[in-house]
């Protein structure tokens, strides 16, 4: 790395990188940072290119391992990013294409330690990485300072103010993984965390008041779905008289492209740029849903949780509750179209679940849309193409139907929507096949499903004589009848006690031979006194998945089990 563009083949000899892992001790004000930071390559998009770039930098990172407790020199790193980013919004403002290039190095290196120390090390010694001392000439004792909480508040504000431009939209990615980076600790560890550093930091101290204000950015990041610049957009020419930049920097390292690491720059190939329309959307979505479901400190709940299940619409003038902390308001029109037209992804699925679940706000508002169906269709979308998805999207589509089935004044307006609709015979289909495996398999062990079968019975009716139905109508007419009869040889004014009592006999004296057996649908159990065994590593698994620029060992992870590169 240096002034001069640079390959991942070029990384182990590279004396910029040699001299900062290594046992000189550098500090903050050094030049030498300005000419470390003024580095440009194609950047490593796909997963074995960054893969690439973690063997070519094994040797760096070994020697920055065992040198750094004693230089200090990431500390000082990190001490040179925190005094740029004071002046990343001016710098901004300014155009000042140079400054951010090489703030958004910085923030690249850091994030790459981040990502691999977290890995390898404890948190013991991760702290120990992440102190600086300020070193005194002939001194052999200082005062140090832990600069993790300095660093991730600094990326909170980074994401929350820096305004998003042209110049500033890779830094802000960067930020984002940056801060999944720092919560990757839980990918390796089997059980779900329930204390780290990530809860020490995020849920108290100089983070919390940060905490209404990150998700509401990140939600308007989802929902604008910003493109990242096009090619060609931070190509700065060469200044011609060798002054004028900022710390004394070389005329010769303003010459090439405005290249960055997580997304490409104007000379990488168009095969190496990743799927996503909006890199920045995709990364904060993702680190929205890893905060959203942070399990509870010890002593305070996760206030991303409560920030997600407070907020209301920016039309509604009614005031706060004092009760509820971390509100704010967001546009749930803007809300309700992005959700509408990201359903394709898994993530976007399990906001839509996460929302309807936790926040009564959205959830009222969405029941009462006249165009419902601009979010049902994409959602049976999901169930129609059922092959083509993984069993986690299609059961959070499946919980998000049954949340808003709950409501009848849904059910009334769907209802004209739906009829006409093929992907709908498919998903009662598949529904009446569950009810069914139910009957057929368990059925002593379902008097509740039994009870809703009979006083709903009226729903069925129409599905009697649909030729795509009769053959899965059999075994729930034959319970209905069976059970109708023996309530009615019972008498009338029955309680519902009484009802499951005699659904409960009844089951004893079915004839099981009477029903047509079907091949066995195969369902995972999820275990709902603790959602968070099912819904931290889905979240995990979508991170490791879908994250744009971050790369982990599949041998490290053990939270889920992962196939090898």
């Amino acid at each position: 790395m240096g002034s001069n563009s640079s390959r991942i083949g070029d990384l182990p000899g590279n004396e910029h990188l040699k001299k900062f892992s290594g046992t000189e001790s550098l500090s903050e004000n050094d030049p030498f940072w300005n000419q470390l930071l003024s580095f440009s390559f194609p950047a490593p998009t796909s997963s074995a290119d960054l893969k690439l770039l973690e063997e070519a930098t094994v040797s760096v990172r070994r020697s920055l391992v065992e040198n750094n407790p004693r230089t200090g020199n990431l500390g000082a790193l990190i001490k040179v990013f925190l005094s740029r980013t004071k002046e990343l919004k001016v710098s901004a403002e300014c155009q000042n294409h140079i400054f951010i290039w090489q703030t958004h190095n910085a923030l690249f290196i850091i994030c790459y330690l981040l990502k691999v120390f977290i890995c390898e090390m404890s948190e013991e010694e991760l702290l120990l990485h992440f102190t600086y001392e300020e070193k005194s000439p002939g001194s052999y004792s200082s005062d140090s300072e832990d600069l993790l909480e300095e660093l991730v508040c600094c990326l909170m504000q980074l994401i929350t103010d820096i305004p998003l431009l042209d110049i500033t939209y890779e830094i802000s990615v960067e930020a984002v993984s940056t801060m999944v980076a720092f919560l990757s600790c839980q990918l390796f560890h089997k059980e779900v965390l329930r204390q780290s550093i990530s809860h020490k930091y995020l849920m108290q101290g100089r983070c919390l008041p940060y905490t209404s204000k990150l998700v509401k950015t990140l939600l308007y990041n989802f929902i604008r779905q910003e493109k990242p610049p096009p090619p060609g957009a931070h190509v700065f020419s060469q200044q011609s008289d060798g002054g004028g930049l900022l710390y004394g920097l070389a005329s010769g390292v303003a010459t090439g492209l405005w290249t960055v690491f997580t997304l490409g720059g104007v000379g990488s190939k168009a095969a190496a740029a990743p799927a996503l329309s909006s890199p920045l959307a995709n990364q904060s979505l993702l680190l929205l849903l890893v905060l959203a479901n942070l399990t509870d400190a010890a002593d305070a709940p996760n206030p991303y949780r409560q920030a997600i299940m407070s907020f209301k619409n920016t039309q509604d003038n009614s005031p706060f509750p004092s009760s509820i902390p971390h509100a704010f308001q967001i546009n749930f029109n803007s809300l309700y179209t992005a959700l509408c037209e990201q359903q394709t992804s898994d993530q976007a699925t399990l906001l839509l679940y996460t929302l309807l679940h936790q926040n009564s706000n959205i959830r009222t508002y969405m029941l009462a849309r006249t165009d419902m169906e601009n979010l049902v269709l994409p959602i049976l979308e999901i169930l129609y193409h059922v092959e083509e998805r993984n069993s986690h999207h299609v059961y959070m589509a499946l919980i998000i139907l049954l949340i808003l089935t709950e409501d009848d004044g849904f059910n009334r307006s769907i209802h004209e929507v739906a009829q006409d609709l093929n992907v709908i015979e498919e998903v009662i289909r598949m529904m009446l096949e569950i009810i069914n495996s139910c009957l057929t398999n368990s059925l002593h062990h379902n008097p509740n499903l039994v009870y809703a079968l009979l006083y709903k019975r009226d729903l069925f009716e129409q599905f009697r004589t649909h030729p795509s139905f009769q053959d899965i109508m059999q075994n729930i007419d034959l319970v209905i009848t069976f059970f109708s009869s023996r309530l009615l040889q019972a008498g009338a004014e029955l309680s519902v006690e009484r009802v499951l009592e005699i659904i409960k006999q009844g089951v004893v004296a079915l004839p099981k031979d009477r029903l047509k057996k079907f091949p066995e649908l195969k369902f995972k159990y999820v275990e709902e006194e603790q959602p968070e065994e099912f819904f931290i590593p889905y979240v995990w698994s979508l991170v490791y998945n879908s994250a744009v620029g971050l790369r982990w060992n599949p041998q490290d992870i053990q939270l889920f089990t992962v196939d090898s590169d």
